[in-house]
């Protein structure tokens, strides 16, 4: 039997900005469930955001999820433009370079690339 990762699901402070954030950088379409969840598919890995007063950030222990996207800067001005903020500029380590951001509900995230 396989078992793998098929489902992530993450807090949101504010579950419409943290919608139209990843639809406007990532482009990213949701599915709402009620007024308090909404869900995503198609993205490499399915999931979804639920009404929540917490976040999740790598400060307070929270697991990070990294994309991959060749051109780091222009995401990265992106994620600005959407209403992110950056909390770890681009930066090199071993095989490639990375950023980190977080999203309007509070929840951290990387994009790293290999070029």
């Amino acid at each position: 039997m396989s078992i793998k990762l098929d489902y992530v699901e993450f807090p949101a402070i504010d579950l419409d900005a943290t919608k139209q954030f990843f639809s406007s950088v990532f482009g990213w379409d949701f599915q709402d469930f009620g007024p308090e969840y909404s869900s995503f598919t198609n993205q490499g890995l399915n999931g979804g955001f639920f009404q929540s007063d917490l976040t999740g950030t790598t400060a307070t222990g929270s697991a990070l999820l990294v994309f991959y996207y060749a051109d780091l800067e222009d995401l990265q001005a992106k994620v600005v433009q959407a209403g992110g903020q950056i909390s770890k500029d681009i930066f090199s380590f071993p095989g490639g370079r990375r950023f980190h951001f977080i999203e309007p509900s509070g929840n951290e995230f990387a994009v790293w690339t290999d070029k």
